[in-house]
């Protein structure tokens, strides 16, 4: 009996070999589509796993953590007094204007003019002309001459007004005028007395100070005799000569 088994035995357990070896190799078939496994060989391992983008700052935090631009501390220059400034003549410009009037080089004309800034500031305004003046101790005087206004420009000018000397007979002589505060050139043309103010005078050279209202002119006149160092009691400027001299 169990010789006959065992020659069963032997038959049976290939077969149940046999199908377990057919049944694995069944399990490690599989299919694949020729096309997906060229594009999987083109297309290189699969792209790792990415980490989610960062959630979006708020605006303000954002904008916090910016430095603000650096600014210029500078303080700018007032506009008002920026345009003062511009509307005034230099020293250079008045030294050079007078020597048209005296001459190249005048002897004493830079210094006094220097003092007058120095005390006066820098006017807007000036006049360069000639005079005319007879006198027996009191005479009269007559000028001519062109206004150069930094804003308005050129014009002419004409004045008359009284003379004081010590000496007998005329004289003529050359004036160089400041005019300060003169933003209007129209407030020219009046009386201008002489004011309680310094009467200047440096080598041959001599300035006196007249004023009407906030206007200030300052005659600058190269001494011949004493007349003409001498403050006159007014100066009347009009825009046409004339002869009357009061």
């Amino acid at each position: 009996m169990s010789r006959r088994l065992g020659n069963w035995a032997a038959p049976a357990l290939a077969v149940v070999l046999a199908l377990n070896g057919a049944g694995g190799a069944a399990a490690q078939v599989r299919t694949i589509d020729p096309n997906r496994a060229i594009d999987g060989d083109l297309a290189g391992p699969p792209p790792a796993d990415r980490p989610p983008p960062p959630a979006p700052r708020d605006p303000v935090e954002q904008t916090a953590d910016v430095p603000p631009p650096a600014q210029d501390r500078t303080p700018a220059p007032a506009p008002e007094a920026a345009a003062r400034a511009d509307q005034t003549y230099k020293r250079e410009d008045l030294i050079a204007a007078g020597e048209d009037v005296f001459g190249k080089g005048a002897a004493g004309l830079a210094g006094l003019v220097e003092r007058i800034l120095k005390d006066q500031g820098e006017p807007n305004a000036y006049i360069a002309g000639r005079e005319a003046a007879g006198a027996l101790v009191i005479g009269v005087r007559y000028g001519s001459g062109v206004m150069t206004h930094k804003v308005e420009g050129q014009q002419p000018v004409y004045w008359t007004g009284p003379s004081i000397g010590f000496d007998v007979g005329g004289d003529a002589t050359k004036v160089f005028v400041l005019a300060y505060n003169l933003y209007d050139t129209e407030e020219l043309y009046h009386r201008f007395p002489a004011a309680e103010g310094r009467l200047y005078a440096v080598g041959g050279f001599a300035a006196s100070y007249l004023r009407r209202g906030n206007v200030v002119l300052i005659p600058i006149r190269l001494g011949v005799g004493w007349r003409a160092g001498v403050n006159v009691g007014y100066m009347n400027f009009t825009h046409k000569s004339r002869w009357l001299p009061f």
